[in-house]
Parts: structure tokens; sequence; C-alpha cells
């Protein structure tokens, strides 16, 4: 197995610590409360800015999480887009453009996007659900832009922004992975970006799993909660668009040698889940979060496939090369009359905005 670089490396040790109330919980404990203190005079100031702040003429959806990084947001906003189009909504996306240089006013897309400037996951979710999608740090100058640029969307959906005070919503949804909350305490002693109190607040809880996963112990605060279950549905090779279901792939893989490449915010779950199929991928590498690609990234040589991600993928649209092989995945809700009770909520709002 590849070494992987510092930033991952050190990011994966402090997750770790995060788990329980070690020594590093109770050496920056303090920070944590003066942490607590600020967030908390933060939230009363821009509650009372947002009365002020001008709210989108449609219904806004708010997907978001309280620990820090990566809790599989993306899969869970591209799988909601797909309910809501089901339902006959014609659903738009807000996001902040992780590592996109923000101008004065908002870019606006859809379809296939560049990543430079859009940002990874934004491109993804314009690529993979076909919603129309808006990105400035701003998310007041971003719904507006999307509003202008594509005034038949009828609800929007914020790709984060659940600590964006002043963003005026209508219904929160918390995203979580299999670590919960960890040990419960804000950052630094913590990983929380909000204290776990903020379940009571929201309107759902999501737990995003894989399917071999269980779910963490419930802390009962959230009035609804449910599992989104993220499976590979399947493989494509990067350069023909060949696209084979899992069984099919591990028969076409047998007596090659793999490799895998993640920049995610966990990787392990990545490799975790290929090798829950049943593959075989000795050699793995696991790189910093949004990171770029170039030709040299994905360099391993001594295989003969190389399987990444699909949020990777948006990166490497010019990496035609036939070794490379994208995990596609699907995520299906636990709760099956979840499409109706959001469905429910959106008319109820969509009524008193009228």
């Amino acid at each position: 197995m590849k070494a992987p670089s510092p930033g991952p490396r050190l990011v994966g040790w402090l997750h770790q610590q995060w788990q329980h109330k070690g020594l590093w919980a109770w050496l920056t404990s303090p920070f944590s409360l003066l942490a607590f203190i600020v967030l908390s005079l933060r939230r009363v100031l821009l509650r009372s800015i947002a009365e002020c702040t001008t709210r989108a003429p449609v219904p806004l959806i708010v997907v978001g999480n309280l620990y820090i990084g990566g809790t599989g947001k993306t899969p869970i906003v591209i799988a909601i887009l797909e309910e809501l189009r089901a339902k006959g909504w014609r659903p738009g996306v807000i996001s902040r453009g992780y590592g996109v240089r923000a101008g004065s006013e908002a870019r606006t897309g859809s379809g296939a996007l560049d990543p430079s400037h859009f940002g990874d996951e934004p491109a993804l979710i314009a690529q993979e659900s076909g919603a129309p999608i808006s990105v400035h740090p701003n998310r007041r100058l971003a719904w507006q832009a999307l509003m202008q640029a594509y005034p038949q969307t009828d609800v929007i959906v914020s790709d984060d922004g659940l600590q964006h005070a002043t963003l005026m919503r209508d219904i929160e949804l918390l995203v979580q992975d299999v670590r919960g909350v960890g040990n419960g305490w804000l950052l630094p002693a913590g990983p929380l970006r909000d204290p776990p109190s903020r379940l009571r607040t929201v309107d759902a809880l999501i737990t995003r799993l894989t399917e071999t996963q269980i779910a963490p112990p419930s802390l009962n605060l959230a009035p609804k909660e449910l599992v989104a279950r993220m499976r590979i549905s399947g493989f494509q090779q990067m350069q023909s668009g060949q696209r084979l279901d899992p069984s099919q792939f591990l028969q076409f893989c047998k007596n090659k040698s793999l490799a895998a490449f993640a920049g995610i915010g966990a990787p392990e779950r990545f490799f975790a889940d290929l090798r829950a199929l049943g593959l075989q991928v000795p050699l793995t590498t696991a790189l910093p979060d949004h990171c770029a690609f170039n030709a040299n990234t994905l360099d391993a040589p001594e295989a003969d496939l190389v399987l990444i991600t699909s949020k990777d993928a948006i990166k490497c649209n010019l990496l035609l090369d036939s070794k490379i092989w994208v995990a596609q995945t699907h995520s299906t809700f636990s709760d099956p009359s979840f499409a109706d009770w959001l469905h429910e909520r959106l008319r109820r709002i969509q009524t008193a905005l009228r």
C-alpha cells in the first residue's frame, strides 16, 4: 500500500482522536468552550440580520452537516434531486464552490461543467442530476443568480450552508455518516461545527451508510431520522464509456491487478466499499479532498486497472487512459415515505409563499 500524503495522514489521526474524549480532547477543550461562546453570539447576531434578509421566492432546502469534512452530502443531494424530479418538481442547486475563486457574481450552469470554474462537487451534482446550479460563497447571490438564469426553478437545494445563518431556509436536512457526532464536542476538541443539540432544530437526520455499515447509536434528538444506503452500482471505463455492473466487473477483473485512488473526505470508505464487493485492491492511495488531478496523479504502472470515485472522475475527463474505471454509486433511502413527506412539506411551503 502506498503511504498517503501527510495531509490525509494528519486528518486521519485527528478523526481518530475525535471519536473519544482522550488527551487531545481535554487539552484543547478550552478552545472548544471558546468556540461555543463565539458560535452562540454569532448565531444571535446573524439571526437578527437574517430577519432583514431577502428570502428566495421558492422553497429552499439546506442539506448540511455538523461533523467537519466529508460525511457524504453530495450523493445525498443527488438522491434528493432525483426524488424531487420524480414528484414533478424542477429543482435547482446552490453551492459555495469549494476551492473556486469567486468574483462579484455567481456562476450558473447545467449539464457538463468545468470543475475548475464551479468546483468538483457542484460539477458532479450538475452532471449526475441534470439540475441547474449556481455557485458563490454568498448563498443569497447564488440563489438570485439561479432564479434569474433558470426562472422555471420551483425549489432550491443548498449543498451545505447549515451554518450560513443569513440564508433563509424552509427545510433543514442534516447528514451524518457512521461516525455520528464523534465525541460530541466542538472543534478543536471534537469534530463538530455545531453542538449536538442542533439536531433538535433540523427537520430530518439522514445517516449515510454503505451496505455493510451499522448505524451509530441514535441520540433521539432529531424529529425524523432515516438511513441512506449507498452502494456501488457499476463501473464505467473512462476512455470508452463502457459500463459493467458489479458482477460483470468482478469477472472482468479476474487475473488483473488493481489500484484505487480517492481524493474525497473519507478515502478509506471508498476502499472498503471496493473490498466489500469482493475486489482485491492491494494498492490504495488516499489523496487530499478536492485535490487537483494531472497525468501523474493516477500513476500506477504496476496495476492493470485503476479505480476512482465519480467525484474524482469529474476532474479527470481529459485523462483518456483505458486503465481508469469509475465506480458509480446509488443511494436508497430506508424510509419509503421520505419522498412523500418532503413533497407535502414543500407543497405547503409553496402555498404559503404565494
